[in-house]
């Protein structure tokens, strides 16, 4: 009888949580380059009453929480610092400060004082960073690798990200040259990232990096579009349904709990 009581709470606790990530990814429906979540669950220890034919099971435990990656609509934006991955693959961003990288699928990106193509949080949109194309480093927006018939002097007026992630420059002269190229990263298992906050992933290493970072097109890897973001993947009428769902099991399971409780007292009862 007590053994109800504890399968009941386990279905309590599960689906409270369940909730929870129900919960973030409604309240992340409008966060760009949001990817939502969803919960699997398992069964537990099932006790032999009797030998193996008579197994009664003690509830349910929470087997994993899968992040969803599947493609974001584009929203187109207008700002040509914007850019939005269709298909496969991640930005690669990186903290000046310290050094370390992270994967993101938000590209709310702007320039800084700088002149580097940074996020929000001030970190540097990584890929070719010389006009050859050669090199990998930080995205600068500058006149460096201008071609030797550009003006003295010649300050950038412009520029544009193509579909493959190519940066071309527009000077005050009339010269417009590639500076360098957005490269992107994918990877054999997405579901190893870690959720860091600020719409970034850690735990690239353990994700499994298929090949260096590469161009947009290549290897399997998406286009970009830029001015736009992707925006989040959240299926609102499938989180409301997942909602309703999930608020009558918990109910059932609090009615497992409560009678359980009343079969107990009756019980009790007997002695009177």
């Amino acid at each position: 009888m007590l053994s109800s009581l504890f399968t009941g709470v386990s279905g309590i606790q599960q689906m409270q949580q369940r909730m929870d990530v129900i919960g973030n990814n409604i309240a992340n429906v409008n966060t760009t380059g949001f990817k939502g979540a969803r919960t699997l669950f398992e069964d537990t220890f099932s006790q032999a009453v009797g030998g193996p034919a008579f197994q009664v099971g003690s509830g349910v435990n929470t087997s994993s929480i899968r992040n969803q990656f599947s493609q974001g609509t584009i929203s187109a934006t207008g700002a040509p610092t914007d850019l939005a991955i269709a298909g496969n693959g991640f930005f690669v961003v990186r903290n000046s400060v310290d050094g370390n990288t992270f994967a993101t699928r938000s590209g709310e990106f702007h320039v800084d004082n700088g002149g580097y193509l940074v996020n929000d949080a001030g970190f540097r949109v990584q890929g070719f960073s010389d006009s050859g194309l050669s090199t990998r480093g930080d995205i600068l927006i500058d006149a460096t690798g201008a071609p030797a018939s550009t003006t003295p002097g010649a300050s950038v007026t412009g520029f544009a990200f193509d579909n493959q992630g190519k940066l071309t420059v527009r000077l005050s002269d009339g010269t417009s040259f590639t500076r360098g190229q957005v490269l992107l990263q994918s990877f054999s298992n997405p579901q190893s990232l870690v959720k860091e906050g600020g719409n970034m992933y850690s735990g690239m290493a353990s994700a499994g990096p298929l090949t260096q970072t590469s161009a947009p097109q290549s290897n399997g890897l998406g286009s970009l579009q830029a001015g736009a973001v992707e925006t989040s993947n959240v299926d609102l009428t499938n989180e409301f349904a997942s909602m309703i769902t999930t608020q009558r099991a918990f109910q059932a399971n609090a009615k497992v709990i409560t009678t359980s409780d009343e079969m107990l007292q009756d019980i009790v009862n007997l002695k009177r």
